[in-house]
């Protein structure tokens, strides 16, 4: 509640916010009831009619809001917002073979994209190659196929490596695909202190949402302190980490468990590092986040301002980060694919351009804005100009960029911002209880929560409380008009002709011996990331690596918590 003296006559606003409510209202409400009597946001937050003065704590304003630039950062980590510097549209891409995905980066690159964003393929984010009998049908369906380093060689062939930044949303065999990657630049000569982009690398969401995990969680914690540990002391500039909201949300979590698992997860990953003996202060400030931009528009904009003033309270105050660096949140945003229709996907337009711009008011450092038939298929060339320019109209066109934090002030996303914190800090209180997030997987708190929250939401668009246009109200029955991707036919006999002459060609004496030390490294407890980066350059396939881990390491296969 705001403090009455830091207003100008309390006494009589609240006389003239009752007599609003007994005439303006009152009679308003007789003549145009309300809609509904459940207004709420898209995680079912009640909404109230109306936020005002009260709503809002004017006495803490430099405490909790402040100025832009300025801890706690809750109106963005930049002192000039977007009227210095745009952020960076990073186009999601991946399909098909090594040379499709290069050329679409190619084109998109030419349509005014400002960074690469990398799809692998299932296979790929399992660990295996493209002609291994566990990857039969799933080859460059859901991104790129990557299976050894003549593979990452194609795919970024002309790409210029020290100019543009790269992100790769890989979690379980990254370490293995960030090799291939620093393994190409080495070749060309580029050095690794001018590589400048991001790996996923983020396990613990695995667990907790998108299953794509393949060892035991402590295992896969070690790959992933490793590449902390060498990105801080070989490639200054990479973010070995994106601690990812997203998929937590594509799974039906609510935005406040969103924004809480992620930061909690954060949490594990900074107490692994420093368990490693890493200095806090030169790790933390390339540490960075990815969270979904959902459709409520009020909603998401106070999650991610939120999301910045907790962050920045737990890098100083739990960790004793000194570096004001250490406590930025950087992040990327995409918009949320679970709210893509394949019904009138045209539709996907709209819903793309308010996420896109919820994202762009609350601050995001990077954006992917999906694709009108991303319900149906891959996007083709037509769809994701139209998603890309939908980035570039709001920067250009819209005046969204013209201030800094243009919503800063409202009584409405205070107030939100305000509540989604208290609730976010409640769950990460919780899992600390727990002992942290591998005890709470174990225990399938996260799993469990998430479950129930989609139940709900699914429940209340049942039951007609939540109106998805084309799905439960305004539905047609039109043909499909847009065109769809149509993918090389006769890529995946490319793609095994590739490996079947690289495992002809290659030294199979330096790459038995590679895994070989790889193995031995992986049994103790040297980082892994120098043994990786060798049996890569010998051409060591991915499977051929991941095989090792999975002797060392195990497989890991989730309790069924019912």
């Amino acid at each position: 509640m705001t403090d009455k003296n830091n207003l100008n006559d309390f006494d009589k606003y609240q006389k003239s916010e009752k007599d609003w409510q007994e005439t303006t209202l009152k009679k308003a409400l007789g003549r145009f009831p309300e809609r509904s009597t459940k207004f709420m946001t898209t995680s079912s937050v009640p909404i109230d009619r109306l936020y005002a003065p009260q709503d809002m704590d004017y006495d803490t304003y430099i405490e909790d809001i402040n100025f832009p630039g300025q801890y706690p950062y809750t109106r963005g980590i930049h002192a000039s917002g977007y009227r210095g510097r745009l952020w960076t549209m990073r186009m999601f891409a991946g399909f098909g073979t090594a040379e499709e995905t290069n050329q679409r980066f190619k084109y998109l690159l030419e349509n005014g994209q400002t960074g690469l964003s990398t799809a692998f393929d299932m296979s790929t984010l399992y660990g295996y190659d493209s002609d291994a009998p566990e990857a039969i049908g799933e080859f460059g369906k859901c991104g790129v196929a990557i299976s050894s380093l003549k593979d990452m060689e194609i795919l970024l062939d002309g790409l210029p490596l020290d100019k543009v930044t790269t992100s790769m949303t890989i979690n379980s065999p990254a370490a293995v695909i960030w090799a291939m990657y620093i393994a190409v630049a080495d070749k060309r000569g580029i050095p690794r202190s001018k590589l400048g982009g991001t790996i996923q690398n983020d396990i613990l969401k695995e667990y907790i949402a998108q299953k794509e995990y393949i060892f035991p969680p402590k295992p896969s914690m070690r790959l992933v302190t490793d590449t902390i540990e060498f990105g801080t002391n070989e490639l200054p500039k990479w973010n070995t980490i994106s601690i990812s909201g997203y998929h937590i949300r594509e799974a039906g979590s609510t935005a406040i468990q969103e924004l809480a698992f992620t930061l909690r997860d954060g949490i594990e990953y900074v107490e692994w590092a420093l368990e490693r003996g890493l200095d806090v202060d030169t790790f933390a400030p390339r540490l960075s986040f990815f969270f979904n931009a959902h459709n409520d528009f009020f909603e998401e904009i106070a999650k991610y301002r939120a999301a910045r003033r907790i962050w920045s309270k737990v890098m100083r105050e739990r960790f004793g980060a000194k570096n004001p660096r250490s406590w930025l949140m950087r992040f990327h945003t995409q918009t949320a694919g679970v709210s893509l229709t394949a019904q009138q996907p045209e539709n996907n337009i709209a819903r793309v351009a308010i996420q896109a711009l919820a994202a762009v008011l609350g601050g995001t450092q990077s954006l992917h804005t999906n694709s009108m038939d991303e319900a149906l298929a891959l996007p083709s060339e037509l769809a994701v100009r139209v998603a890309l320019r939908t980035q570039q109209i709001i920067a250009h066109e819209s005046g969204a960029t013209n201030t800094i934090d243009p919503l800063g002030g409202s009584y409405f996303v205070e107030a939100m911002t305000d509540k989604i914190e208290a609730e976010t800090w409640e769950y990460i209180n919780k899992v600390d209880d727990m002992g942290g997030v591998l005890p709470g997987i174990e225990l399938g708190f996260f799993q469990q929560e998430i479950a129930d929250s989609a139940y709900r939401y699914q429940q209340e668009i049942d039951k007609n409380e939540r109106i998805v246009v084309g799905i439960n109200d305004f539905a047609v029955d039109d043909p499909l008009k847009i065109p769809l991707l149509e993918m090389d036919p006769q890529g995946y006999e490319k793609q095994c002709a590739r490996l079947n002459e690289i495992r002809s060609t290659r030294n199979n004496d330096a790459v038995k011996k590679s895994l070989a030390q790889l193995r031995n490294a992986a049994e103790g407890t040297e980082n892994l990331m120098p043994y990786i980066l060798k049996a890569v350059k010998e051409y060591a396939t991915l499977q051929e690596m991941m095989d090792v881990f999975r002797d060392v390491f195990g497989v890991y296969y989730e309790t069924a918590i019912i």
